[in-house]
């Protein structure tokens, strides 16, 4: 266990990455670099009937691959009192692999640097998307598939030494996944080790990283949860101020920017205490049973041969799709995708409070959570039902977010849910400031919360979902 001085210069190197410009390549140069691994690597993946899917079979009413492994498609059957929607019936993934999510760091000249790959999912929008170094489920890294060994497997597995900086384990989507987690893990190799640099990899900084989470499907949903593990310390109000006097241009105590949010340890609403106890006493209140049933026991949910969809083709169907990918594994295979109805919306919301920006959380229920609810957005919604006022329930604080102002809106960008299971699939992510008029008491599942205490929840597992951790990736620290 690396002590607390070990862990603070941990934080300091990632806050400093996060501040500082690549060496290698700019920022600009890097979408550059994507596009060309676009024009170059073979990809070409086709929509099929499910029933056409080589490899893939309906096994006690699921459907599964033939090896056993991988992830299947089950049906479930959800009791809960949460809001007013107390029994559903959906199809869902059930992938009980723990894959790894990880980066390779290095540093150069000072600084940080993640080992980042062009990487095509065939759900990407965008095709070629930047990845972490390694990005593979436990099929794939042993190969049940039949295919190469991933590229640089050595360095988490435990064949190479390094230096372990983050190591969670995190949960993926609840709504799409049963109990899904993944390990998101980012080592730091020697500065004099040399690490063989493949031709669709490329050195980055953290800064830059988050620089293109401002570009639309750039950066996929892996990278983005991974970076959301990272935490850059916490500092009292003195510490800030005699960083900000001994470089001005840091601007650290600015109570307009993020990073005095994602810094400062005092000038909080609730003490952690209280946030602690706000979750638990709404773990204990809520109640959820997952029944598992056969697909076709999935009441308002029909299964043709072609696809798996919702009577009124609502929230997503399951299709099928063949693939042909250059730079992959394996590069031909078939399997099932869950493509969703319309794009959907992730927002927070954020007020300034004790001259200090906090983020409205809400609890949120999802049929797939391990722990009943989990830490999410102030709006989150998988589906573009809300526009047409179609959804089972009220969606509170939706409206201040559609009708935000656009001097009010801090960051706007769509971006795609994980390529390997979600087909085409982007949602809206958002983050938009309120003002005095907004209240202080919100309702019950909601609760403010500054970066730094958000950042604190995410050191454990399943408290902050994947919605609000790709949200906090994008979070820039100038």
């Amino acid at each position: 266990m690396r002590d607390q001085r070990k862990i603070e210069d941990i934080q300091l190197d990632f806050l400093v990455s996060a501040l500082s410009d690549g060496r290698f390549i700019s920022t600009e140069k890097v979408l550059n670099w994507l596009q060309e691994q676009n024009e170059t690597v073979v990809n070409n993946v086709q929509p099929i009937p499910l029933k056409d899917l080589e490899g893939w079979h309906m096994a006690n009413d699921m459907l599964c691959h033939a090896s056993g492994k991988f992830f299947s498609i089950e049906g479930i059957r959800i009791h809960t009192n949460y809001r007013n929607t107390p029994e559903w019936d959906q199809p869902i993934i059930n992938q009980p692999e723990i894959g790894f999510l990880g980066f390779i760091t290095k540093k150069f000249n000072g600084v940080l640097h993640f080992l980042a790959q062009a990487k095509i999912e065939p759900g990407n929008l965008n095709v070629v998307q930047l990845s972490p170094t390694l990005q593979a489920t436990r099929s794939n890294y042993t190969r049940v598939h039949g295919g190469t060994r991933p590229n640089y497997l050595e360095y988490f597995n435990g064949e190479k030494p390094v230096q372990v900086l983050v190591d969670q384990l995190q949960s993926e989507q609840g709504a799409r996944f049963l109990h899904k987690r993944n390990r998101n893990i980012i080592v730091e190799v020697d500065e004099h080790e040399d690490v063989p640099m493949l031709p669709n990899f490329v050195w980055v900084s953290l800064k830059q990283i988050k620089e293109l989470l401002w570009y639309p499907n750039v950066v996929n949903m892996d990278t983005r949860t991974v970076i959301s593990c990272i935490r850059y310390g916490s500092y009292s109000e003195q510490t800030l101020h005699l960083l900000n006097a001994l470089n001005p241009q840091a601007n650290l105590t600015h109570k307009n920017s993020y990073i005095y949010s994602v810094l400062s340890e005092q000038n909080h609403y609730h003490e952690l205490e209280t946030i602690i106890h706000w979750i638990t006493a709404l773990k204990f209140k809520y109640e959820m049973e997952v029944q598992s049933i056969g697909l076709s026991q999935t009441r308002n949910w029909i299964y043709d041969g072609n696809t798996i969809h919702h009577e009124k083709n609502k929230y997503f169907d399951v299709i099928g799709v063949r693939c042909e990918i250059g730079n992959r594994e394996v590069h031909t295979w078939c399997q099932p995708m869950v493509r969703s109805a319309q794009e959907g919306i992730m927002a927070f919301i954020v007020k300034k409070i004790n001259g200090i920006y906090h983020f409205l959380v809400q609890a949120k229920l999802e049929a797939g959570n391990f722990d009943v609810v989990e830490l999410a957005p102030t709006v989150q919604c998988l589906t573009g039902n809300y526009r047409k006022g179609e959804n089972e329930y009220t969606i509170p604080y939706i409206d201040e977010v559609l009708n935000a102002p656009k001097e009010k809106i801090w960051y706007t960008c769509y971006q795609s849910e994980e390529g390997g299971r979600f087909y085409k699939e982007q949602n809206l992510n958002m983050i938009v400031e309120v003002g005095d008029e907004f209240p202080l008491e919100v309702d019950e599942n909601y609760c403010w919360m500054t970066l730094n205490q958000m950042l604190s929840f995410v050191t454990y597992n399943n408290y902050l979902n994947i919605a609000a951790r790709s949200l906090l990736s994008a979070i820039s620290l100038q």
